[in-house]
């Protein structure tokens, strides 16, 4: 399941990607926007910044503004920051199991994983923008 965070940072650089033309975008607008809490937002974005997908201005004429255009920014790179890997079971994302190969369920959830993992990778930010 995709936590609030994960949501509200596509959001976020959906919204930044929007309105990113005048300039720094500030955060109290796309909370506006986005019916979010600022204080929550804060937190989402520091997240964005401290992953090379933002940058950041303090002060006067201040906000954020995407780092490349939204074309080059894939929702399941977004997705996996946020949230971290996606492997909907444990084995998948250590890679360790005891039962490896005899276990009958593990081509399922390779499955689910490839599935899940070329979906989110087949969408970029520009997809998510309003035509």
């Amino acid at each position: 399941m995709i936590s609030t965070r994960g949501r509200y940072a596509l959001r976020f650089l959906t919204d930044v990607a929007q309105h990113q033309r005048d300039g720094f975008v500030p955060l109290r607008d796309v909370a506006a926007r986005q019916e979010i809490s600022e204080k929550y937002l804060e937190i989402v974005v520091k997240e964005l910044v401290k992953g090379g997908l933002l940058n950041a201005v303090r002060g006067k004429g201040g906000g954020y503004r995407l780092i490349r255009p939204p074309e080059e920014y894939c929702v399941k790179d977004i997705i996996v920051l946020m949230e971290g890997p996606l492997a909907p079971v444990g084995c998948l994302e250590t890679g360790e199991c005891p039962r490896r190969e005899q276990c009958p369920t593990l081509p399922l959830w390779r499955g689910l994983d490839r599935a899940i993992s070329d979906y989110l990778g087949r969408f970029t930010l520009a997809d998510l923008l309003p035509r």
